[in-house]
């Protein structure tokens, strides 16, 4: 037997809560993302290719007074997904267990299948918004040399490039980039920052290094997650490029087998998708 959600306690404690603010270092993408709820499993979606209309000869935009105006219209992709349902169960509490145990040890159940359901979520939307690190519709620079090696690396150009080709393929002003990077890609730009660009940068180095943490990069603001694949960075604003469409929201809920124990199951149900791939910029090679 299953409870609902709103029944969902264990020694008072509500566990939907609970579960919800174990979403931290697992759960980044999601929130970078535009998320939207969805009546269906299936999700239909159109895939933006292009930025700016333009005419080919032998149409034109500008045309004699008394024409008829060319027609023109976006490249758009029709794609079908179906959202996939994220689910982990915890071991059995025993009712001697529920009776005399510390809370802690069913609230650590509950933050460890947690963090793995939503970590595997997050992986997840990583690569959709990468294609799986295979750019084909997004935006690809390879780096001038990976960020860890012992000379000729530039990061700056790099990044740079990645905002140039999104401005060029979306014809649109890049307002809020941001570089996503794990965290050896973090400590990598650090020490380019602090060891190789220290002496010429010493009051830009400052400010872009505060406390110890990198907080701004090449003009964009610098996110890092565990779910970034080695040897790779993004560039992009992925509330213009990436929906996730939620079926379920993440929910708990307690099994209970009479006079045996309990156990808490954490379920939530989605998929993201793609729709304007031109807003992102895969940077790979960063690593030796």
């Amino acid at each position: 037997m299953a409870d609902t959600s709103g029944q969902a306690l264990i020694r008072g404690i509500n566990l939907d809560k609970k579960a919800r603010n174990y979403q931290n270092e697992e759960s980044i993408f999601y929130k970078e993302v535009n998320v939207q709820k969805s009546s269906s499993r299936e999700i239909r979606y159109y895939q933006r290719t292009s930025g700016y209309l333009s005419a080919t000869s032998p149409a034109s935009i500008v045309i004699a007074e008394g024409a008829t105006p060319f027609v023109l219209e976006t490249s758009w992709t029709r794609n079908t997904s179906y959202t996939k349902k994220y689910s982990l169960d915890s071991p059995m509490i025993t009712v001697e267990d529920e009776k005399d145990s510390e809370v802690k040890v069913f609230m650590d159940n509950l933050e460890e299948i947690t963090g793995a359901v939503v970590n595997q979520r997050d992986s997840d939307i990583w690569d959709i918004a990468t294609e799986s690190q295979s750019a084909s519709n997004i935006n690809s620079v390879t780096t001038t040399a990976a960020w860890d090696a012992a000379s000729g690396q530039d990061p700056m150009e790099d990044v740079a490039e990645a905002i140039q080709k999104i401005r060029e393929q979306t014809k649109r002003k890049v307002i809020s980039p941001k570089l996503y990077v794990s965290a050896k890609g973090e400590k990598d730009l650090k020490v380019w920052i602090t060891s190789i660009k220290g002496s010429s940068w010493s009051e830009l180095s400052s400010k872009m290094v505060v406390d110890g943490i990198l907080t701004r990069f090449g003009g964009c603001t610098v996110v890092v997650s565990e779910n970034v694949t080695a040897d790779y960075a993004l560039v992009g604003e992925l509330k213009k490029s990436t929906e996730y469409f939620e079926f379920f929201s993440l929910t708990t809920a307690i099994i209970t087998k009479q006079l045996v124990g309990r156990k808490l199951r954490v379920m939530t149900n989605g998929i993201a998708v793609l729709t304007r791939p031109k807003f992102n910029t895969l940077i790979d090679n960063t690593e030796l």
